[in-house]
């Protein structure tokens, strides 16, 4: 089946909540909207102020594109973190397996096409996790 979908239009429709790392799962669903099925995933629109948890995906790579705003995209290497600066119409592939979050102090908007499922951790380094 087609999925046709207008993102501005979905995005208008969440409130950006105040998230940090310790955030329930029931407060980040609220920032986070599921637009459609796509491949073993889904097309996901979001709209949040602060920060996510680290987050990876075992099953492929994540696309994320900013819509409005900015963010900081952190992604945790062997040899430690390193940051990225994003704002609207940038788009990122995190690769599969990277362990990944976002820092948004003013607010974003984005879509992503997000395989499932996604391992979520609150640790400061993840790789103490390996």
């Amino acid at each position: 089946m087609v999925a046709i979908v207008e993102v501005k239009a979905e995005l208008a429709k969440l409130t950006p909540a105040g998230l940090s790392p310790q955030s329930t799962a029931v407060a980040r669903e609220a920032s986070f909207a599921k637009l459609a099925v796509f491949r073993d995933g889904g097309l996901f629109s979001a709209k949040f102020i602060g920060e996510t948890p680290w987050e990876r995906h075992p099953s492929g790579d994540e696309l994320v594109h900013i819509i409005e705003g900015a963010a900081t995209l952190y992604v945790m290497t062997a040899d430690g973190r390193r940051s990225f600066a994003l704002g609207a119409g940038m788009v990122v592939v995190v690769p599969q397996g990277q362990w990944h979050r976002f820092e948004s102090p003013d607010g974003v908007g984005l879509i992503s096409a997000t395989p499932l499922p996604t391992e979520h951790t609150t640790v400061a380094d993840p790789r103490t996790l390996e």
